[in-house]
């Protein structure tokens, strides 16, 4: 299934074709990851197994995790809308903390319903689109689903003016709503959905998640050869002048804690663009806070167009040495 494809609202309205289960404890050292049949997924009874399989190359997507797993019982509450697709809980992860996810949009109206949709399914959790002013009629898409969906805000600005003053502006209308989690990610389905309660989970033992492409278990998927080039030396020049203590400086799918953001004193965040990224990442780790990278796998948008221009990557080029200079 695409990564982008709608799901339907409930699966009692489908067919949906059984999953086999294999059983994993990742404390058995000697496990190795075996090639799964279309039919087949892994299951392991808490997150730390998932790290532990995604870390050696298992798909996040085909991962279940049941607290409790009986020898003979029946299967975990899971499905999936085709043999090999991404798994889809009955019911969607809960965590302690309030969560909200900041959506900046611009020009994604064939994206964003399916995305609002795909989350559900995954994480409780509130939604916030930043709609730049898009031509293509987001932001009023944006406000019907509001209507519809009481967990879905909206934030609309009058122009579009970066990546860097759309999540600044997300963050801070979360910062004055008491949220105790706050996440980035795109509206593209270049960030997985099922990875969000992978991140949440993280953030009980880090003030910053990044949803990484750069570690064991992490990639892309569906890049030509100049986009991992520009990636790779992207990252390679940050960590040049910033240091090694982060692999994926430019990623954007992330859990931050509300007290880490607050600190960082977000009014003088000068970036516009993906440099933005980096900006908050070096604060971070200035801040001395503990950071943790998850491996994802990172997609190719499925609909509409890049919004990664020359424009970022000067302004890269020149706002990474200075921060390394200037603090």
């Amino acid at each position: 299934m695409p990564i982008g494809q709608p799901l339907p609202a409930s699966f009692e309205e489908v067919q949906t074709p059984p999953v086999r289960y294999c059983r994993v404890s990742t404390a058995d050292r000697s496990f190795s990851l075996k090639q799964l049949n279309a039919d087949q997924a892994y299951l392991v009874q808490n997150f730390e197994d998932v790290e532990d399989l995604v870390a050696r190359g298992a798909d996040s997507a085909r991962i279940a995790i049941s607290d409790h797993i009986p020898p003979d019982g029946p299967s975990p509450e899971y499905s999936q809308l085709a043999l090999g697709s991404p798994l889809v809980p009955n019911s969607p992860f809960t965590f302690d903390q309030s969560i909200v996810i900041v959506l900046p949009t611009y020009n994604e109206r064939p994206n964003l319903e399916a995305l609002i949709n795909a989350i559900g399914h995954y994480l409780v959790a509130d939604i916030l689109v930043v709609d730049d002013n898009s031509p293509d009629g987001t932001g009023q898409l944006a406000d019907e689903l509001s209507c519809r969906h009481g967990h879905v805000h909206v934030l609309h600005r009058a122009q579009k003016q970066g990546l860097g003053p759309a999540y600044l502006a997300g963050f801070n209308w979360a910062l004055q709503r008491k949220y105790d989690r706050i996440i980035e990610m795109d509206c593209d389905f270049s960030h997985a959905p099922w990875d969000l309660p992978r991140l949440v989970h993280g953030s009980k033992t880090a003030n910053l998640v990044i949803g990484s492409r750069y570690v064991p278990g992490g990639g892309t998927d569906n890049w030509d050869a100049r986009r991992r080039l520009v990636s790779r030396c992207g990252n390679t020049y940050v960590r040049l002048f910033l240091g090694p203590m982060i692999h994926d400086w430019t990623g954007g799918f992330r859990c931050y804690h509300r007290d880490l953001l607050m600190r960082m004193r977000l009014e003088t965040v000068g970036a516009k663009g993906y440099v933005f990224q980096v900006e908050l990442a070096w604060r971070a780790v200035q801040l001395g806070a503990d950071i943790r990278e998850l491996p994802i796998r990172f997609s190719d948008r499925v609909q509409g167009q890049s919004k990664l221009g020359w424009h970022s990557l000067i302004e890269g080029l020149v706002e990474v040495p200075k921060m390394c200079f200037c603090n």
